[in-house]
């Protein structure tokens, strides 16, 4: 897809893998397997992993980008 232009991010559960991988985009997320987006029911704290997920979109510069989240408290 990148190759087509078209920008890619996804979501890493485990930093070390997403490190291996070296996908051009990637969010290190520190929630539990199977919650990439954080806890059940959290809507606000989903949107929040979302839109710092969409940000990477915005970094078009020499990849790849690994960026960790930081969930506020």
């Amino acid at each position: 897809m990148e190759e087509a232009g078209i920008p890619t991010a996804a979501i890493a559960l485990v930093r070390s893998v997403a490190e291996r991988l070296a996908a051009p985009r990637m969010l290190a997320v520190p929630f539990r397997f199977g919650q990439p987006l954080g806890e059940p029911g959290d809507a606000t704290g989903q949107r929040a992993v979302l839109r710092a997920l969409l940000a990477l979109l915005d970094d078009d510069g020499p990849g790849p980008v690994l960026r960790d989240y930081q969930p506020s408290a």
